[in-house]
């Protein structure tokens, strides 16, 4: 029936993944629409439960309204609901019921998979979705296990296991919603050793790459890591290290942010906003009350984000470290880009160069429509915005809460984007790709 669909339809794997997401969002805007949905009963206007239900399915975390205060226990429910669905993707979740169901995946199904995960090819693609939701169950129960127990410390043991249950889906999914309620995220415990390396361990295995995961499931059988896995981890490893010592030197002397905290706390506030800078909304410390240095750094750390096939958005490391690598090669006059004795195929450094340069021109348009839009506000904090938003990060400087309507639906749109990816939903606006029957002659152009 589905193959029947596709082809009346003529849906391309990207086209699918658009309408599906899209979908997903108006569903959750309808409920959360819903006077059941908000703790007073009079539910929220459309607007807010539109960008609500964006920023849960595109696991951004920015929000207009309070999650902790304004929602009722449906209502969370709901938006914990759509940030599962919009972490691992729809299609892993039609994938789960089929398999349960007995049904065969078509290759057309595997086609969207593909894509869904980026990977390579639909080979052995139903067997990393099976790895994928695994995964993610055991992670995210182990999380809200140790989670629980910290918080049974600070509130009854009923409202502890809830609330362990939905910080641990929340940030391994790299969402960043919270209930602590007041648009305090979890400044209460920024100097707390249990829940920064708990929260900091979820959102780095939730925004490592699923098929980094399954590199490390395999490992016994074949002993060797991927070149990709390779990369991932020794560029999320170096931007992990790196982040937490400029945040630590840049904040060590501000007396709203470190300098009132112990050594230990210095340097677990730092790690976490280093980690949550890149993938995740969640904050231990005030954003407003950083250093410009601090923000222009976590600006750059947004735009970066997480790694390709996870839960994380911005342009991926991959393709950050693909384009240093490049430019590393022309500066040593060499011709290839070479990462662990492996030569990258040019086809790879050319997506790298238009992803970044189309995630760069979404943001500087979003940043100058909202410049004019929400012109009350100071530049920073509006390009702070349109990056988090972009980056599906959630980290605001306050401006969230204040957007007029057209802000909202374009930071709403611009958190859509960053989840699918702006190459994915331009390849499904573009024209059918055919091969040219031709080719011109060579030209030269002067560069730098």
């Amino acid at each position: 029936m589905f193959n029947k669909l596709y082809k009346l339809l003529k849906l391309t794997p990207p086209k699918i993944l658009i309408l599906g997401f899209a979908a997903i969002i108006l569903l959750g805007c309808i409920l959360l629409h819903l006077p059941v949905a908000t703790a007073n009963g009079e539910g929220l206007d459309w607007i807010d439960a539109l960008f609500t239900a964006t920023s849960a399915t595109c696991v951004t975390g920015l929000v207009v309204v309070d999650t902790g205060t304004t929602f009722s226990l449906f209502g969370q429910f709901v938006i914990l609901s759509l940030i599962q669905i919009g972490g691992l993707g729809f299609m892993t979740f039609a994938t789960l019921f089929a398999l349960l169901m007995g049904r065969k995946i078509s290759f057309k199904e595997r086609l969207v998979l593909q894509e869904a995960f980026n990977v390579v090819s639909p080979q052995g693609v139903v067997r990393l979705v099976k790895t994928v939701l695994a995964f993610t169950f055991i992670t995210e129960g182990i999380g809200a296990i140790l989670l629980s127990l910290r918080f049974a410390f600070d509130m009854p043991i009923s409202k502890a296991i809830y609330f362990g249950i939905f910080h641990s889906i929340s940030n391994f999914n790299n969402a960043g919603f919270d209930l602590m309620g007041g648009f305090t995220s979890l400044t209460k415990y920024v100097d707390d050793p249990v829940i920064v390396l708990v929260i900091c361990s979820l959102i780095i295995l939730g925004g490592i790459g699923f098929f980094v995961v399954n590199d490390f499931l395999e490992y016994k059988s074949v002993r060797k890591f991927s070149l990709h896995s390779k990369v991932v981890l020794c560029t999320t490893g170096a931007l992990v290290f790196f982040g937490t010592l400029f945040i630590f030197l840049l904040e060590y002397h501000n007396p709203k942010t470190l300098q009132p905290l112990s050594g230990s706390g210095k340097i677990l506030a730092s790690l976490f906003q280093s980690v949550a800078a890149r993938t995740d909304g969640a904050n231990t410390i005030n954003i407003a009350d950083l250093t410009d240095s601090t923000i222009f750094l976590i600006i750059i750390l947004m735009f970066i984000g997480a790694s390709p096939g996870s839960t994380g958005g911005g342009i991926k490391t991959t393709t950050f470290v693909t384009l240093l690598g490049a430019v590393w090669s022309q500066i040593k006059g060499r011709e290839d880009v070479v990462f662990f004795r492996q030569r990258l195929v040019p086809t790879v450094i050319y997506k790298a160069l238009t992803v970044a340069l189309t995630g760069f021109f979404v943001v500087i348009l979003v940043t100058m429509i909202l410049s004019i839009t929400e012109r009350e506000n100071n530049f920073q904090a509006i390009l702070f915005e349109a990056t988090s938003a972009f980056g599906t990060v959630g980290l605001s400087m306050g401006l969230t809460s204040k957007l007029t309507i057209v802000g909202k639906m374009i930071i709403s749109l611009t958190m859509f984007i960053g989840r699918l990816g702006p190459l994915t939903i331009a390849i499904a606006l573009a024209h059918r790709q055919t091969k040219e029957p031709y080719r011109y002659s060579k030209g030269r152009i002067m560069i730098g």
